[in-house]
């Protein structure tokens, strides 16, 4: 799993015939402190996730399971964060 935060939306209305109606989302993977490591990846979203928010994703055969039978996706929102802490310190706070 990876952390990554909310950016934007992207909007598809043309796409392959094996992806039913999601809602794709811009985000950015970041590292537990929020700076971005990986910028602008899309991810399908299933919960709604909104911009801003931090949310938890899975990538490659993991990020195909949010859906039934073989669908061609390759990162997944499964998760949104309320809150990141080390020991005793909350390094996050929704």
């Amino acid at each position: 799993m990876e952390l990554g935060r909310v950016v934007g939306q992207v909007v598809s209305t043309v796409r392959d015939l094996g992806l039913p109606n999601l809602t794709f989302l811009l985000v950015d993977i970041v590292d537990a402190k929020g700076n971005v490591t990986f910028p602008n990846q899309v991810a399908a979203d299933t919960i709604g996730a909104g911009e801003g928010e931090v949310v938890l994703l899975v990538r490659g055969s993991s990020a195909r399971l949010i859906l039934e039978g073989k669908r061609p996706l390759d990162l997944s929102v499964i998760g949104i964060v309320d809150q990141i802490s080390s020991g005793k310190e909350a390094i996050y706070q929704k």
